[in-house]
């Protein structure tokens, strides 16, 4: 998804498992179940952040 100013927002499924990887458009990584809680984390940016989460790559 992208968003109204251009960040773009990725959650992939995880297939063969009930699982969403979702990588912020500041490259920080969350994983989880819920849809409703990865999106919630996805546009707390940058409060609902976590700073021991890994930041993915630039590419």
């Amino acid at each position: 998804m992208t968003s109204p100013t251009g960040e773009v927002y990725r959650i992939d499924w995880l297939p063969g498992t009930d699982v969403l990887h979702g990588t912020c458009h500041c490259g920080r990584e969350h994983t989880a179940q819920d849809p409703v809680e990865m999106w919630e984390w996805m546009l707390a940016h940058p409060q609902g952040h976590d700073v021991d989460e890994p930041r993915g790559n630039s590419s």
